[in-house]
């Protein structure tokens, strides 16, 4: 067991959209990741998703309306809402995540990053 510090965490993330699993907590998964640009519209059945801003500015796309994120702020989008992530400069944020989450849900594209690959980075 060690301290984590999510800061130091996203430092060590290197690619947008790929997130690394950093802790666990039960059966959540904490996750660093490093967002810029658009990501993809998708869903998650069975599972909630939480957002927690740590650097930069998050929009989250819903079909009825956008939610607006900064630095401290967090959003958790519910389970079965399609959602879809925007940032339009470098965004760094912590993801809370069932450990049974798909990184795009269903939908399987060549930006999808398999679980193993989260857990390696």
């Amino acid at each position: 067991m060690h301290a984590v510090n999510f800061v130091k965490a996203l430092e060590q993330v290197t690619e947008y959209w790929t997130p690394r699993v950093i802790g666990r907590v039960n059966d959540q998964y904490l996750k660093a990741a490093k967002l810029k640009g658009e990501f993809m519209w998708h869903s998650h059945a069975d599972e909630d998703e939480l957002f927690y801003v740590i650097y930069g500015n998050l929009t989250m796309q819903l079909e009825d309306r956008n939610v607006h994120l900064g630095p401290g702020d967090f959003f958790v989008v519910p389970k079965n809402t399609r959602h879809n992530p925007v940032a339009a400069e470098e965004c760094g944020l912590i993801l809370v995540e069932s450990v049974t989450t798909l990184h795009t849900g269903e939908l399987q594209t060549d930006r999808t990053v398999s679980l193993e690959e989260q857990l390696a980075g």
